[in-house]
């Protein structure tokens, strides 16, 4: 088993939390040029739906930075969806890992009657979790998207794509944990940051001692809550 556990996805966020402030990103929301990941001003935390969003909420509460969702979709492999070939996201972005289908002989319509289903569990998952509230404008700031592992790369390649598309000057990936190759594979981050990167990774809830499934419910208690939190009083 690898030396890398978490309690929970709480755990794993707060322990992330600290390490993105050793790495440079201060209290407060701003990035402190000095060290690893300065640059690109004011910081938003953006937490992948869902799982992703529980570790997010204690990075943003670490960091007194704004919280907010990014939403895409894995494209799984139509005889193993829970297998990603790829990725779509808010803004019309795609990832499609071309060697993966070439080497399981995914035909274009297989690929395109996938992005089709997912296309609309995206629109679906945006109205749920923002509703009618606008996205938090990324504009100049660094965006710092966070999920609770990190296992083929390809969901975090789309939101990073998402979020440069949508103006961050900085884009970083985070974890508790990732697959060493998988990191590796990250396209579109100006950095990706891991607690841990174990040799013998396996799965990301293999990291964890409680790894339930989020509810959407939870995710939109958790943006709610946070929301209440920043309005002054």
């Amino acid at each position: 088993m690898s030396d890398v556990m978490f309690d929970d996805r709480q755990d794993g966020g707060r322990r992330l939390a600290a390490l993105l402030v050793e790495r440079g990103l201060g209290e407060g929301g701003r990035s402190e040029g000095a060290r690893g990941l300065g640059g690109g001003g004011q910081v938003v935390v953006l937490g992948l739906p869902r799982g992703g969003v529980p570790v997010a909420a204690e990075v943003a509460a670490a960091l007194r930075a704004p919280l907010d969702v990014i939403v895409v979709r894995k494209l799984g492999f139509p005889f193993h969806p829970e297998m990603a070939m790829g990725a779509i996201g808010e803004g019309g972005v795609r990832v499609l890992d071309e060697d993966l289908v070439r080497r399981f002989a995914v035909s274009r319509e297989e690929v395109a009657a996938v992005e089709r289903a997912e296309a609309g569990a995206l629109a679906d998952r945006v109205a749920r979790f923002r509703g009618d509230r606008p996205r938090l404008d990324l504009t100049g700031r660094t965006a710092v998207i966070v999920d609770d592992g990190i296992a083929t790369g390809a969901t975090a390649s789309a939101a990073a794509h998402v979020a440069r598309a949508l103006g961050a000057a900085r884009v970083v990936v985070a974890a508790p944990v990732g697959a060493p190759d998988a990191v590796l594979r990250v396209e579109g981050a100006d950095e990706v940051v891991c607690v841990g990167q174990p040799e013998d990774f396996a799965a990301v809830g293999a990291h964890y001692r409680t790894f339930g499934q989020t509810p959407d419910e939870e995710v939109a208690e958790i943006l709610a809550r946070t929301r209440r939190a920043e309005v002054p009083r």
